[in-house]
């Protein structure tokens, strides 16, 4: 005997945009389901009310729908998505007025249309706010590209600064003290593209891309700048002297450690004796470059005053002729000032990176 077509419980809700069907059949085998010239169809082996059997039915919708349905089985029910062609509101969901017997309101997803408008909003909202943070970057994505700029700039540096190094080095050990005389003119381009692209690393502390604090930062550019652009730079008698080797070699070798050390933090790594040298090299180095750079001044004095550069004559009535060199003694007081600065700053840094370990020991 041929198994009974019967008609199944459905259940419905709405939204603006789309239409809800749930159909109380469990265990479904082999379903069809189609919409033709409005009517949505549907027939399916499966248990319900009436056990297992086929079960069939049809619905004339209210208003027209897309022909695409979309149905999800689960052990219980089948879940059935219909889109409106056109988002609004239904005062029912059959195009006859008298409700069929089989269907009846899915509460658990019921909305009345004030509630719906609400809910569309705050989907709308939602997906304002996700198109919003896509095109300004999730959180992630933009701690990648920092760290990848980070790194980026920190590897530039490392490989000017290491190429001076390098070079310096090398023909110090071929050429001897003769070395010293030419290191401004083979040395220069690389020193004024480094010097002039820490002026990044200054900016990245005072708008937060680092942690680092502004003033030592700023201490140490204006500081060389001024001894690599001032002193040396527009003062051919200075470039072929000695103290140039002195103050680009200190220069280098404090950075070669410095900025690896740099490179491996983007990528969240420590190796432990880079960390070491990092926070341990700049003890005599940086009192060295302090003096050599000194030492760059005291000789430049009597090299302005000779050449007048920079020196100007206040106006009438005072007349007074203002020599640059008196500026320079003013920058000596300051140039230790700053070195004062910086190394208290760095011995802070290395009292938090290895004063705790003392602390446990004692």
């Amino acid at each position: 005997m041929e198994n009974q077509v019967l008609t199944p419980h459905v259940y419905w809700a709405q939204r603006h945009r789309e239409l809800y069907l749930r159909v109380e059949l469990s265990d479904v085998q082999n379903p069809a389901i189609s919409i033709t010239e409005n009517v949505l169809h549907f027939k399916a082996q499966g248990h319900g009310a009436k056990g297992d059997n086929v079960y069939e039915f049809h619905l004339e919708f209210l208003d027209l729908v897309k022909p695409e349905p979309a149905y999800k089985l689960t052990q219980r029910q089948v879940n059935i998505t219909v889109q409106k062609k056109v988002s609004q509101w239904w005062e029912r969901l059959t195009k006859q007025e008298k409700r069929p017997l089989f269907l009846a309101p899915d509460f658990d997803r019921w909305l009345d249309e004030s509630d719906a408008e609400m809910e569309l909003r705050a989907k709308e909202e939602e997906r304002l706010n996700k198109l919003r943070l896509e095109s300004q970057g999730s959180p992630e994505t933009l701690i990648s590209l920092k760290k990848g700029y980070l790194f980026m700039y920190n590897l530039v540096q490392f490989l000017g600064f290491s190429w001076m190094f390098v070079n310096m080095t090398v023909r110090f050990f071929i050429l001897g003290k003769e070395s010293f005389y030419d290191t401004f003119h083979t040395m220069a381009d690389m020193m004024y593209f480094c010097q002039m692209l820490s002026v990044v690393e200054t900016i990245n502390a005072a708008i937060g891309v680092t942690k680092s604090p502004v003033m030592p930062s700023l201490i140490q550019l204006l500081g060389r700048n001024f001894i690599l652009f001032i002193i040396f730079g527009t003062m051919e008698e200075m470039q072929n002297k000695a103290v140039v080797f002195f103050v680009f070699y200190t220069w280098s070798t404090i950075e070669i450690f410095r900025y690896p050390f740099y490179m491996l933090y983007c990528l969240d790594m420590d190796w432990k004796v880079l960390t070491w040298l990092r926070y341990t090299v700049w003890i005599p180095l940086y009192p060295l470059g302090c003096l050599a750079e000194a030492v760059s001044v005291i000789q430049s004095i009597p090299v302005f005053n000779e050449t007048g550069r920079f020196s100007f004559t206040l106006p009438y009535p005072v007349k007074i002729k203002v020599r640059f060199s008196f500026f320079l003694q003013i920058y000596l007081i300051l140039l230790f000032l700053g070195l004062y600065i910086n190394f208290r700053h760095l011995y802070k840094q290395r009292r938090r990176r290895y004063g705790q370990k003392k602390k446990k020991i004692n």
